[in-house]
């Protein structure tokens, strides 16, 4: 092997070790949220939004480098050669990385808070924080429980959208509490389908994700029914007039849907070819946040 394709192939673990797409997760939310409040109350603070953004992006970097130093510990990254903690061999060293993103991330909410001299947003995201880390944190690990999806669409839905709705306004929404039960589940799907080219790992570990208790082929069949759940109550909040008929622009994103569940019900039990599933799961995540954002914003601006 030749130093320069060495050097390819560790750019590409690297790249899988960041995840660049998964970021979208941070950034839909506060997008959401705050296309919802324009819609309502016809103005926003851009301070606010990108401080949100930027601190929202560092969060999610801690908890995305936290789990890699707690899966490490328990032994279910053994074969995950894009993890951060098998790439450096320093624990530690991305450990503290991942508290200093941390650190950073809520320095930004604060910046927020003191902005608006009230710590409502601070204490939804600390909420959101602790989720996290009972994800995959010892003592709770929960993630290893099954229990993952519900805190991911609880910390990325109804408190993040409501953290981001109230940063404009200091008000709450029962739109916004609506659309971000629609945001939490595209965001859960996008764990639920991670899971699929790892049972055998996760068997080994004693983690029994959903799929490890579903079944592949199940979990497969299962995503056909979460789709349905994104779009359909667009469709009939619309005609209800509680959303803006331009929010109906996020079925354009119905594509990524229909690809991710064919892709997952052809290969649903071939690890290799399964997984990049999730990353279907980003972009069905991404254009119908952004679109369900623009529906809002159009609507309101």
């Amino acid at each position: 092997m030749t130093n320069q394709t060495i050097e390819r192939s560790n750019r590409k673990l690297w790249l899988a070790a960041i995840k660049p797409p998964m970021y979208s997760v941070a950034i839909m939310p506060i997008w959401v949220g705050t296309a919802v409040a324009v819609f309502e109350q016809h103005s926003i603070d851009w301070w606010i939004f990108a401080t949100f953004v930027s601190g929202a992006i560092f969060i999610l970097a801690w908890e995305n480098i936290s789990n890699d130093v707690f899966d490490s510990e328990t032994g279910i990254d053994r074969n995950k050669h894009h993890s951060l903690v098998n790439l450096t061999g320093n624990k530690y060293l991305i450990f503290w990385l991942g508290n200093l993103c941390l650190a950073l991330g809520i320095l930004e909410i604060m910046l927020i808070c003191w902005w608006q001299q009230d710590l409502t947003v601070m204490g939804l995201i600390l909420a959101c924080c602790a989720l996290g880390y009972m994800y995959q944190g010892p003592p709770f690990h929960l993630g290893y429980q099954g229990l993952g999806e519900i805190l991911c669409f609880l910390a990325f839905g109804p408190i993040a959208l409501s953290a981001a709705y109230y940063s404009q306004t200091q008000s709450w929404s029962l739109t916004n509490l609506a659309i971000s039960i629609i945001v939490g589940l595209t965001t859960t799907l996008i764990l639920f389908c991670s899971h699929f080219h790892q049972v055998q790992d996760d068997l080994a570990a004693g983690k029994r994700s959903p799929i490890v208790r579903l079944g592949t082929q199940t979990g497969a069949q299962l995503l056909w029914w979460f789709c349905g759940s994104i779009f359909t109550p667009i469709a009939i909040l619309v005609i209800w007039g509680i959303f803006p008929l331009w929010t109906l622009l996020s079925f354009l994103s119905l594509p990524a849907a229909f690809k991710l569940c064919r892709h997952v019900g052809t290969h649903h039990d071939q690890p290799e070819m399964v997984k990049n599933c999730k990353f279907i799961a980003v972009e069905l995540h991404f254009w119908s946040g952004l679109l369900l954002g623009i529906g809002f914003w159009v609507s309101g601006g």
